[in-house]
């Protein structure tokens, strides 16, 4: 079933997470400018084999943006699409949905991560591995990595977090295009292209982004999980006829 209430421009959980992410953003450039510490280190998704790693971080992280870039573009999406959905499904299935997705994103790029640290920790000598464990964070802190492309690789891996509302946003894009198929979407405001559409071109864009820049910064895998486990939670709400 459908919970049926008045259309609004800003529902309630949309219009709190908006301000908990503004929130989160000032705050770490407040404190990163006042202090000189960048509370993305403790609030940050790391690797679970990194020493940074806490479990808490499976939720603060997609509260965290790397910059104003970033933040504005998941912000914007959120609102636009995720308004929608929460006006269609009601608040409380809005919520469950966003967070869940959220950590399914994770789930999907750890799994993914998870694989490429056996391989690339099975690839390079035991001593190697042993430097990149115990001087690796110190590295990346100054600024720098290993000119080898393994020990550097591993290295990002283990010492560089993972932020941002992408994984779960890109499970709202998944609802859109599900729930509303036919709605047509414009492109920088100008070319037409109906939701299902586009999220299956989007879907496709990241798989193939996701093989090709493995180290590019971005993690695909998160978006993809995100559409994943929005797919496996819509039709499973469908099944049950909690939909």
């Amino acid at each position: 079933m459908i919970a049926q209430q008045r259309f609004s421009l800003m529902p309630t959980v949309v219009k709190n997470l908006l301000i908990i992410n503004g929130l989160f953003f000032m705050g770490m450039i407040s404190i990163r400018s006042t202090f000189g510490v960048d509370i993305t280190d403790w609030l940050g998704l790391y690797f679970p084999a990194s020493d940074s790693f806490i479990p808490s971080q499976l939720v603060t992280h997609m509260f965290m943006h790397g910059n104003l870039g970033h933040i504005a573009s998941n912000m914007i999406m959120l609102w636009f699409l995720g308004s929608a959905m929460e006006n269609y499904w009601g608040s409380q299935r809005f919520l469950i949905y966003y967070i869940l997705t959220g950590l399914g994103a994770s789930a999907l790029q750890i799994a993914v991560n998870s694989y490429e640290y056996y391989s690339l920790a099975a690839s390079i000598p035991s001593d190697n591995l042993e430097t990149v464990i115990s001087e690796g964070a110190a590295l990346i802190e100054q600024g720098y990595n290993y000119t080898d492309s393994t020990m550097g690789a591993l290295n990002r891996l283990l010492n560089t977090p993972m932020v941002g509302a992408s994984g779960a946003v890109f499970g709202v894009l998944l609802a859109f295009g599900m729930t509303f198929p036919n709605q047509v979407i414009y492109l920088n405001f100008f070319f037409p292209i109906k939701a299902k559409y586009f999220v299956i071109g989007y879907g496709l864009l990241e798989l193939y982004n996701g093989f090709s820049t493995s180290n590019s910064g971005i993690a695909h895998f998160a978006h993809l999980g995100g559409m994943l486990f929005g797919f496996l939670l819509i039709r499973r709400w469908r099944k049950t006829r909690y939909l």
